[in-house]
């Protein structure tokens, strides 16, 4: 079964698209990475779907247009991936999360825009959505999901793995004994790429390459002002998101400083060191061998000798040598989710997102033709293996 996994992150930035051709051997399932692709925003797009994320006010008007908009834009994201990379049988839109609603410990539900039926009408495709939703009824935090591939693509190393997502948000799965739980860290690249638009660093909007991070100087005063964010204490399962780590919140840990004591480069390595520090603290009380990492954030060599250095005793490695592509293994994490929906298969697993049981996710826009689904499949596969 060939299926095309789409997502945009907490980056905001544009659309992954991976199609990946699935294969049962077994108690193994097979996973070929076919085309994949990253799509950026329309500049003026996306400089309206910064305008109205949180914590700024937004109306259901501003909300239609925006879910109209970009599931446009993933619907030729979508066309554009099936002419490179061949016809599929089903495509996995994860959307846009524009809020996630979180009180504490509890996920209270979470919205993700980019309406599927453009991508359906645009394709013929039958289109899976709404995917997070599933896990939060049964008393998960819908995050992050793909813990289910972790376990799949991690779970047979020896002494321990952690597998590391360093996008907008950081999100850690961690593997030993024979259990799994994983969690949103805090932020990774969310506040960096905050302050690199807000101030014009960088037109692309993140810091390419660690540069301007890597010109500055952490400020330790600065830095343990953010270090002392409740979150951090929270025990796991836990979620967040840009509703709490935005521009505001750095503004306000800067207004407790003299004005003009932190220069944008010195701020720029603070924020490279706060998604060093917190990392590190977890993987250590994980107790694991091995981190392997994926997502923009371990393209910035800051971070990743930080994290180095930071674990001397811990193997780290990009998420490639497993088979996953470190840019596009979000994708393919949501074209695992689409064949097991699609086979009647829970897309959670509990210790992942903190629910009461596994659920099969999503909701199902049909194509241009009956939607016809495969036999179901009552025994889950054990591991996954992917190639190119």
């Amino acid at each position: 079964m060939r299926i095309l996994g789409m997502i945009s992150g907490t980056s905001h930035d544009g659309i992954d698209a991976a199609v990946v051709e699935f294969t049962p051997d077994g108690e193994v399932l097979r996973g070929r990475v076919g085309h994949t692709a990253s799509t950026p925003y329309p500049a003026e797009l996306r400089a309206r779907l910064l305008a109205a994320l949180p914590p700024a006010p937004v109306t259901l008007a501003e909300v239609c247009v925006l879910d109209t908009l970009i599931g446009q834009c993933f619907a030729e994201a979508a066309a554009a991936a099936i002419e490179a990379g061949g016809p599929v049988d089903l495509i996995v839109s994860h959307g846009q999360t524009v809020f996630h609603w979180v009180e504490g410990a509890y996920a209270r539900g979470t919205l993700q825009i980019g309406q599927p039926a453009w991508i359906a009408e645009r394709t013929g495709v039958p289109v899976l959505s709404d995917v997070r939703i599933r896990d939060i009824t049964a008393g998960g935090h819908g995050a992050p999901l793909v813990s289910v591939l972790d376990n799949l693509l991690l779970g047979s190393l020896e002494d321990g793995a952690a597998a590391l997502n360093l996008g907008g948000i950081s999100n850690m799965t961690v593997l030993r004994d024979g259990w799994l739980f994983a969690y949103d860290i805090g932020p990774a690249n969310a506040l960096i790429d905050a302050v690199v638009t807000a101030r014009g660093l960088n037109p692309r909007g993140y810091d390419d390459g660690g540069a301007i991070a890597a010109s500055g100087r952490v400020h330790p005063g600065l830095l343990e002002a953010l270090l002392d964010e409740p979150y951090y204490r929270l025990a796991p399962p836990k979620s967040t998101g840009k509703e709490l780590f935005h521009l505001g919140y750095v503004e306000a840990a800067l207004a407790g400083l003299p004005e003009g004591e932190v220069s944008d480069a010195d701020l720029v390595a603070t924020l490279a060191e706060l998604t060093v520090r917190t990392v590190a603290a977890d993987v250590r009380a994980a107790g694991v061998a091995t981190l392997v990492v994926s997502g923009g954030g371990c393209r910035n060599p800051v971070v990743m000798d930080g994290l180095r250095a930071a674990l001397p005793g811990v193997r780290v490695s990009a998420s490639d040598a497993y088979g996953a592509p470190a840019d596009d293994k979000e994708a393919i994490a949501f074209a695992l989710i689409g064949w097991l929906t699609a086979h009647g298969l829970p897309g959670t697993v509990p210790g992942g997102t903190g629910a009461s049981a596994p659920r099969v996710l999503g909701t199902l826009t049909p194509g241009a033709g009956p939607l016809v689904l495969p036999a179901p499949v009552t025994v889950p596969p054990r591991s996954l293996v992917l190639a190119r």
